[in-house]
């Protein structure tokens, strides 16, 4: 295995990056306004075609989260880890339906805005804070972290510079504003698809060379349903496998993905319709749009996620194969760290076996996925932070230009704070555990709170606010008292309490009467067209189908 890059695979990338950034500042000089305009900046409204929403949707999706931490999951559990992919594109299509009709008739433009308008300002601001520190210190750090890591893998370079040289490529596109962004990430996902699908071939094609006979890409494929029969499969029963934890020991695959009971519960359920419905840097995209753009972007985006786990799942898998059986030793050197099976190592020592060429492709791709992650999740960052903490509580007075050059500070700011905290994830075994987990602290209480405001006209503020603290609060005492049970489970039965309690609330202080800043609901705005009922149709179908072939 050579590790580094040549003089070939830097020119590629080279070659990427001059497209990318050269295209970006002509979106900023041309599509911009020519003055300062704060929605523009942030949402860039009205501007956004539907391509442009759903690739900016899988752009700021995709990431190192993805490509090292869900590789690694898939190295770890197999193909059943392609549920978040699968599930989050039946979850974009109930979010075009029901979600986005509620945002854009309500001329809501950021979660804790919804917040306020529907409920009021002390949860609205509560809620923001904690956005804040979810996206800085949980997303925004473990995209750098996963990122730099795979450089680092990939080049040779250390740590930090590979998680500065990410870092300050992010501050680049993203201080353009949302309109940049969003453009920009049509490149960025036609990049990181091609990229990741030419590795996905290449790693399959590694399988057959040093496991089969060499006859290629179907032999590959052949050769994972032959040695990993353990990872074919979608549902998981309590004790049926152990796996590597990435910590030197093993856990049950149940307690990762339990079975049919993450459904029926619930927790995957709430985990993408809280990601892809409650959660700024995704909405953000569909917000500036008219409804059917909205839509249609969303379900763009639906699609493209259910390509997902031919580039993430497959080579995690091939990675497995060629461990296990010892095909390699550049391999088991390179996912074996001190003497512990790390799964989140499995990408990145793959995409060292690439060809020359072919190498800086993949690095491009990565690269891509990372920094598109990266700008829009700091945008919404900003977006949180100015229009729902420093206009209402430190300068109610800025100007437009002001508010857009206090956004960019902003955003300098939470990625310096991400960079510093990002090697401390260097503890945690699997890192996509760690997304899913501490995320899944707060995103029971969101759900609730959202799906409540916005189809029942008595829920209360007072009830919302508890909802969002016992979600943390219970979900740390179920971690901590039953650390045995799946957190997918535990986000599930959060969820259920967490609504009953909001319930009971809101009944009590309601005394059966609809709240005055309850939201209007049209059964005309859940109409849809032709064309997205059977683009929406074929998502479903396809999720239907991997689930009856690999039951």
């Amino acid at each position: 295995m050579t590790l580094g890059l040549e003089t070939l695979d830097y020119v590629i990338f080279l070659i990427y990056f001059v497209i990318v950034s050269s295209y970006g500042y002509w979106v900023y000089k041309h599509k911009g306004k020519q003055t300062a305009d704060s929605k523009d900046f942030f949402l860039a409204e009205g501007s956004l075609t539907w391509w442009a929403i759903g690739a900016s949707i899988i752009a700021s999706n995709i990431s190192a989260e993805q490509f090292i931490g869900m590789s690694g999951q898939a190295f770890q559990l197999g193909i059943a880890i392609s549920v978040y992919e699968l599930l989050g594109g039946v979850a974009l299509i109930i979010v075009a339906v029901y979600f986005l009709p509620m945002y854009l008739n309500n001329k809501i433009y950021t979660m804790p805005q919804f917040l306020a308008k529907r409920y009021n300002e002390r949860l609205a601001t509560i809620m923001a804070v904690f956005w804040l520190f979810l996206y800085i210190f949980v997303n925004l750090t473990s995209i750098i972290y996963l990122g730099a890591l795979s450089l680092e893998k990939m080049t040779g370079f250390a740590f930090m510079p590979c998680a500065i040289f990410l870092t300050t490529f992010a501050v680049i596109i993203t201080l353009g504003g949302m309109k940049v962004i969003g453009y920009t990430d049509v490149i960025q996902v036609v990049c990181l698809i091609f990229g990741g699908l030419a590795t996905t071939y290449l790693a399959l094609d590694l399988l057959s060379d040093k496991v089969g006979t060499g006859s290629g890409v179907l032999e590959g494929l052949s050769l994972i349903r032959e040695k990993a029969d353990s990872h074919l499969h979608m549902i998981f029963t309590p004790g049926q496998y152990q796996v590597h934890d990435g910590r030197g020991g093993f856990i049950d695959a149940y307690n990762q993905l339990p079975g049919i009971m993450m459904f029926i519960i619930g927790g995957q359920w709430v985990n993408n319709l809280n990601y892809f419905g409650c959660n700024q840097y995704m909405t953000q995209r569909a917000l500036g749009a008219d409804i059917n753009t909205a839509r249609n972007g969303v379900l763009f985006a639906a699609f493209l996620k259910m390509m997902m786990p031919f580039i993430v799942v497959l080579p995690g898998l091939a990675a497995y194969v060629l461990f296990q059986e010892n095909a390699d030793a550049s391999i088991v050197n390179g996912i074996t760290q001190n003497g512990i099976v790390k799964p989140d190592n499995a990408y990145p020592v793959l995409l060292n076996l690439l060809p020359v060429g072919l190498k800086g492709l993949a690095f491009a791709a990565l690269t891509a996925a990372i920094v598109a992650s990266l700008a829009g999740k700091a945008n919404s960052i900003s977006t949180i932070y100015m229009l729902d903490i420093h206009n209402k509580f430190f300068n109610k007075n800025l100007t437009e230009k002001q508010t857009v050059w206090t956004g960019r500070v902003a955003i300098v700011v939470a990625f310096i704070i991400a960079l510093m905290v990002s090697p401390l994830l260097a503890n945690f075994g699997q890192a996509f555990e760690y997304i899913q987990v501490y995320t899944g602290y707060i995103s029971p209480g969101i759900l609730s709170i959202f799906l409540l405001g916005f189809f029942w006209k008595k829920a209360t503020a007072n009830g919302a606010l508890a909802a969002a603290v016992l979600s943390i609060a219970l979900s740390a005492v179920i971690e901590n008292l039953y650390p045995a049970f799946p957190f997918l489970n535990r986000m599930g039965v959060v969820f259920w309490i967490c609504s009953a309690v909001h319930v009971a609330i809101s009944l009590s202080q309601s005394k059966g009467k609809n709240q005055p800043n309850a939201f209007e609901v049209r059964p005309e705005w859940f109409k849809v067209t032709p064309t997205f009922r059977y683009g929406a149709i074929a998502v479903v179908a396809t999720f239907s189908l991997i689930y009856w072939i690999f039951w």
